[in-house]
């Protein structure tokens, strides 16, 4: 494959406001599906929403991303999905907050899996306000080949059981829902809203739910049983969630902190998750 290493080490740099709307929208998205917080804090992985890439329409790729070879790398493989990662949480985001977001590029790795050829790039993040860093983030993309024998959840191996779990959240994945979140994180992926692209030419069963929605769900719910935003939680995507039915947000606590799974209503797990208090 392409020897990308050239990108490792780039960076930069964007600035955004914790603004009275940006607020109101994420929790007319979220509620009732959000931790109780103090007055004025943001609730936990609004920071998503922040300084999205803001590329102009004659910038984009063939999936309504950024054409690659700007700040990520040009990855020749068309499929782009987010993997997961890690949150460390140093204090909260508040309302009026100019948040610097500063991302680097750690890392490009290919590798084989069972749905042919992979490559992960894995990003940095820093997310500083007046009262210093309040967020480091690490962010894996990973990119794999076009459309082939695995088309959705239906092919995932691992299942659970929302009777496992101390709190199950059930959450419907309407298209509405998906409009909303990339409408307030400027995500032009068209599997997210794109019915026709996303079944016959990236071979979902469905739109695609984000995984960042997944993320913040399961980030929230670990919020509410620990009573505190988590000093540092993990997540993994597993499987493709799928638009057009209803999905379990499932937690428990643990000696250490949390885990958590997201489960479709086949019960596939679609992200696991683990926190730490």
């Amino acid at each position: 494959m392409t020897d990308l290493t050239a990108w490792i080490g780039r960076t930069r740099e964007t600035t955004d406001l914790v603004t009275p709307r940006l607020l109101a929208e994420f929790r007319a998205t979220f509620t009732p599906h959000l931790a109780p917080m103090p007055d004025g804090a943001a609730p936990p992985a609004l920071h998503w929403c922040l300084a999205p890439e803001t590329p102009p329409a004659d910038a984009l790729g063939p999936d309504g991303h950024a054409a690659k070879g700007g700040f990520l790398p040009p990855v020749p493989l068309p499929r782009r999905m987010w993997a997961g990662g890690q949150v460390e949480t140093f204090s909260e985001l508040r309302e009026g907050d100019l948040v610097t977001r500063t991302e680097t590029v750690r890392d490009v790795a290919f590798k084989e899996g069972r749905s042919g050829r992979l490559c992960f790039v894995t990003v940095a993040h820093a997310l500083a306000t007046a009262r210093g860093v309040a967020i480091r983030e690490r962010q894996d993309i990973v990119y794999r080949e076009a459309a082939g024998a695995q088309s959705g959840a239906g092919g995932a191996a691992e299942r659970d059981d929302a009777s496992n779990y101390e709190r199950v959240w059930a959450v419907p994945a309407t298209p509405t829902l998906l409009f909303r979140y990339s409408a307030m994180t400027f995500n032009g992926h068209r599997f997210h809203y794109d019915q026709p692209y996303a079944t016959h030419v990236e071979g979902y069963a469905d739109l695609v739910v984000h995984g960042p929605i997944q993320a913040t769900l399961l980030m929230n719910l670990a919020a509410t049983l620990l009573g505190r935003v988590p000093r540092s939680f993990t997540h993994r995507g597993v499987s493709p969630m799928t638009a057009n039915q209803s999905f379990q947000v499932c937690g428990r606590r643990t000696g250490e902190g949390f885990e958590g799974v997201t489960l479709d209503e086949a019960g596939h797990v679609c992200m696991r998750a683990q926190a730490v208090a």
